[in-house]
């Protein structure tokens, strides 16, 4: 049994740390899209109020829920839930290693770990980024089930070509695989955000395609899309001391045309031109 809270025994909601709490009914429905189940265990991010940490503890194995804010993650311990586990601190700063001593408090064997998360809008690229650190680390998790600003979303969700197509699209979709399950209008959350929101599902995987150098990959992927409107040829004139001539041997090397622009390339052209630079720094 636990206690429920009302609405009034909740702190206000603190713009500092971007605070939207979802409605109710709008968070049956985020329920129905995570699809939980019995055997599994979730990482929940910023759980508020919890408005979908209740709903999750009556069916899931276990919650592990990350709150920053301090009133809150009282509240969440008071409130009761046998299978809740309230961790108060900043997720940004959660190391993998505390992650497993999180687990390892709950169950010695957790069973399936997935992760679901109202995303502060002003750091939801940085948290998705940490998930993508702790998958690296070793902390096996299936898939996260987030809520995000739309323009966020689109941007993970975009084709090679188009104007949200960047650095987030590339340096998440190495990494997971991405899918749109919810619109939500600013309704759904009180007090209302200023824009609208979508809930999309990560189903993280191996790094795919592989690259010789991730630190190379990245570093190349953030420099060209600084020039992203410029031909190859240019773009790659960001990246470190590069020589006169260099760019063009590397992207002939890698079969891809010097006039495109960094925008046009797929994951997959990146990763060539990665590996072909790797080679040229080593």
């Amino acid at each position: 049994m636990h206690r429920t809270n009302s609405p009034r025994d909740y702190p206000p909601a603190r713009k500092r740390f971007g605070q939207h709490f979802l409605e109710p009914i709008w968070a049956a429905k985020v329920l129905r899209a995570i699809d939980p189940a019995g055997d599994e265990t979730f990482l929940e991010i910023g759980p508020g109020r919890g408005a979908i940490t209740a709903l999750l503890a009556a069916v899931a194995r276990h919650v592990i829920a990350f709150e920053i804010d301090r009133d809150l993650a009282i509240s969440l311990r008071q409130a009761a839930f046998s299978n809740v586990r309230a961790v108060e601190g900043d997720f940004l700063e959660i190391a993998p290693e505390r992650v497993w001593q999180e687990l390892a408090a709950v169950d010695p064997a957790p069973g399936t770990i997935r992760v679901v998360g109202n995303l502060p809008y002003n750091v939801a690229s940085p948290i998705l980024f940490k998930l993508v650190q702790l998958f690296a680390g070793r902390v096996p998790l299936v898939d996260a089930t987030v809520m995000l600003q739309r323009e966020v979303a689109n941007r993970l969700l975009a084709s090679a070509g188009t104007k949200d197509y960047g650095v987030l699209t590339i340096l998440i979709r190495r990494h997971a695989d991405v899918e749109r399950l919810l619109q939500l209008p600013a309704g759904a959350f009180r007090p209302a955000p200023k824009v609208l929101s979508t809930l999309v599902r990560l189903h993280f995987h191996p790094p795919d395609p592989p690259v010789q150098s991730e630190a190379v990959f990245e570093a190349l992927t953030q420099a060209i899309f600084t020039r992203r409107r410029k031909t190859l040829g240019n773009a790659l004139l960001a990246y470190g001391p590069m020589q006169k001539g260099v760019p063009s041997k590397l992207l002939d090397a890698a079969g891809v045309d010097p006039q495109r622009r960094p925008e046009t390339l797929t994951i997959a052209e990146l990763t060539r031109l990665a590996d072909q630079l790797a080679n040229w720094n080593s």
